[in-house]
């Protein structure tokens, strides 16, 4: 995600600043053999971005879907360290909408269906798999320090990505973690509490509570 400066950027910059000190009009700029460079260039570095955006999706939700919780936990790492370079850029953000579009590369999911789940729905009911032809697959339940990362990435998604708050309702997100308030630790709650708050931002209830509020003021003012 930390790409080195093209070696070509600052030729075109000081042939663009020639170009302007020239006197040239806008439509023979925009027509002009290095404005058409230029947007060339763009192209292939967004294509390049959004190569190296799912590549970093890809790896980290490779590991977010470990059976094993150190596994979950390097994957989950990764994914917002991924989360915080996509912040520094309207590009990438974009970029990041546009990947979540594609149902492999959805972060929210995973959250839930792996670092999120609760450990009871894990549990064996029954021993009849022993005699079975295939092994029941048994996932390590998450630790504090997984579940504690995973709400740091829900909270990522929420905030850079709409439609991640609505995958996360149809997760049933508020009873997941109103249910983590109660159970877990202070390292957990702390986390959750900011889950919370930025899946609650676009929520229809707050905001019909925030226009109720804002016809409030009107009325008095």
């Amino acid at each position: 995600m930390y790409l080195k400066k093209p070696l070509w950027s600052d030729a075109l910059k000081k042939a663009d600043s020639d170009a302007g000190a020239g006197g040239a009009s806008p439509e023979a700029e925009r027509d002009s053999p290095l404005a058409v460079v230029e947007e060339l260039v763009g192209l292939l570095t967004k294509q390049r971005v959004y190569r190296e955006v799912t590549l970093a999706l890809r790896t980290g939700l490779r590991d977010a879907r470990a059976e094993f919780s150190f596994l979950r936990v390097r994957g989950l790492r990764s994914l917002l360290k991924f989360l915080r370079s996509v912040s520094e850029s309207d590009t990438t953000i974009e970029l990041f909408a546009l990947s979540q579009s594609v149902r492999e590369l959805q972060v929210v999911p995973v959250l839930f269906q792996h670092s999120l789940k609760d450990a009871e729905e894990g549990n064996v009911a029954s021993l009849d798999h022993i005699f079975a032809v295939e092994p029941l697959k048994i996932t390590s339940p998450s630790t504090d320090a997984e579940a504690a990362l995973a709400l740091r990435v829900l909270e990522g998604c929420c905030l850079l990505h709409t439609e991640s708050t609505i995958l996360a309702h149809q997760h049933k997100a508020i009873p997941v973690l109103m249910n983590i308030l109660s159970t877990r630790g202070v390292l957990e709650q702390g986390a959750c509490l900011d889950a919370l708050i930025s899946i609650m931002l676009d929520s229809s209830a707050n905001q019909t509570l925030n226009r109720a509020v804002e016809s409030r003021k009107l009325q008095s003012s």
